[in-house]
């Protein structure tokens, strides 16, 4: 039974991107870190922003790539490898278009959905076998709108119901640790 040992977030670096509904994975490490009083710290050698957490399940290391978005995989790969952390002990939480606003779903492995953080990552794993947290942003309706729409700030409303989806997903988040797959499914997938 896989334990999960790496939670990365993507999101993009810079202040003009911290609001952006592209950063909906970053936004879930930095509420993980608190509730957990873990400190991220910068670090060059994994190309982000890290901390190790000792949890009862064993050890987590959270990841924000510094990376953009379409090069997140050089982070994770360089934390996973340096730690021999294997790809189905890696849940990545990333901001979803195919998805109404603040829902959530959990899968193993899947495509990418034309999303480029997990593009990278499973070009640079050289596998999709590896967890993912998907919060759901909504789709803007016709896919030349999708930068755009992905790199501008939610609505309020919108907002709220991912920072609710933020929360349910750090609820379930000790099913997933304890590898109870279906009742994290479960939980993480009611609305």
């Amino acid at each position: 039974m896989p334990q999960i040992k790496l939670i990365a977030g993507l999101g993009n670096p810079g202040a003009e991107y911290a609001q952006t509904r592209h950063n909906a994975g970053f936004w879930f490490i930095d509420e993980l870190a608190w509730a957990w009083k873990a400190a991220l710290k910068e670090e060059k050698k994994f190309f982000g922003e890290t901390a190790r957490v000792a949890r009862p399940e064993g050890d987590v290391w959270l990841l924000k790539p510094n990376t953009f978005m379409n090069r997140s995989g050089q982070a994770v790969a360089a934390l996973a490898s340096f730690y021999k952390i294997k790809p189905e002990e890696i849940l990545v939480v990333h901001d979803e278009l195919d998805i109404p606003c603040g829902r959530i779903r959990f899968k193993l492995g899947g495509g990418n959905g034309g999303h480029n953080g997990l593009k990278d990552i499973q070009a640079r794993l050289g596998t999709p076998n590896f967890y993912r947290l998907r919060l759901g942003i909504d789709h803007p309706g016709d896919r030349n709108l999708v930068v755009g729409y992905v790199l501008n700030k939610p609505s309020a409303e919108d907002r709220q119901s991912i920072e609710e989806a933020i929360a349910k997903s750090l609820q379930g988040l000790p099913l997933v640790l304890s590898g109870e797959w279906e009742e994290a499914v479960r939980f993480l997938h009611s609305k």
